[in-house]
């Protein structure tokens, strides 16, 4: 089997529609059958990896604790827009810890989210295969 490049590019909010639950269901597909995966928060999609998120309220499950389970699926390529944070009065610290273990670093724990430009964003996405924007 061939591996691809696969990038989703996450844009609208947790809450509100179906995009950011499926989009992350569609990742963890994806990273089941090992194809390379990554991840972009951009626009308002950065609001579905902040940390303390509460549904109480409004009717929704919350599933942003499903987010921790990436670093299980090898998923560790999760890029978050500087600007779309700064715009948003956001930074870094606001980003829930999402963590995976380096194996070649006997098990530590890393970081799998990178704040970086758009324009690095669009770099990485000109190296993939296939982009799906949810």
């Amino acid at each position: 089997m061939s591996i691809k490049k696969f990038m989703y590019l996450n844009r609208r909010s947790s809450f509100g529609t179906v995009y950011a639950i499926e989009s992350l269901e569609v990742v963890l597909v994806a990273a089941a059958f090992d194809q390379d995966v990554s991840l972009a928060f951009i626009d308002d999609g950065v609001y579905q990896i902040i940390k303390g998120q509460n549904t109480n309220g409004i009717g929704m499950k919350n599933f942003s604790k499903t987010f921790h389970a990436l670093g299980d699926y090898e998923i560790n390529k999760l890029y978050v827009s500087a600007e779309s944070l700064e715009e948003r009065g956001l930074s870094a610290d606001d980003l829930m810890p999402l963590v995976y273990e380096d194996e070649d670093d006997n098990w530590e724990e890393k970081s799998s989210v990178k704040v970086v430009s758009n324009l690095e964003i669009s770099k990485i996405m000109s190296k993939q295969d296939v982009c799906f924007s949810f």
